[in-house]
């Protein structure tokens, strides 16, 4: 059993999905903090200073002044507004990762287009696919 397990963390597939893992688990570190800590705060401003996570809807009947009263006191409250933060902050969120994997698909080198010639048999020069008969040496390509 022990060999067996030893196999199984051995194959790529497993060890490929750890590294991937602790990279996305980095990664993910890095762009919550861009979009917390420099994209929302502009947002916020841009709204006028609209804080959605203090949006409430009491169900208790005792009106409480703030969120963070309704929940020191223990009150069954309906709390929305950190739904809409974090709704807000995955849109953000997704939008950075899709501009980031877009840079690096940039990146990569376009794939070499589909060759239009081909070599004649005879005297190997560059004639187009379609051709039938060589212009340099004018062999019949349809027999050679």
């Amino acid at each position: 059993m022990l060999k067996e397990f030893r196999e199984f963390i051995a194959r790529g597939n497993v060890i490929d999905l750890a590294v991937a893992v602790v990279i996305g688990a980095a990664f993910g570190r890095i762009v919550t903090s861009l979009v917390e800590g420099i994209l929302m705060p502009p947002i916020g401003l841009a709204l006028g200073k609209v804080d959605f996570s203090n949006l409430f809807i009491d169900i208790s009947g005792q009106n409480p002044a703030s969120l963070a009263d309704a929940q020191l006191r223990g009150l069954p409250v309906i709390a929305y507004g950190n739904f809409i933060n974090d709704v807000i902050s995955f849109l953000i969120i997704a939008l950075v990762i899709f501009l980031i994997v877009k840079a690096v698909n940039r990146l990569h080198a376009a794939p070499p287009p589909p060759p239009n010639t081909k070599d004649c048999p005879r005297c190997l020069t560059a004639i187009p696919l379609d051709a039938t008969r060589c212009a340099a040496c004018c062999v019949d390509l349809a027999t050679a």
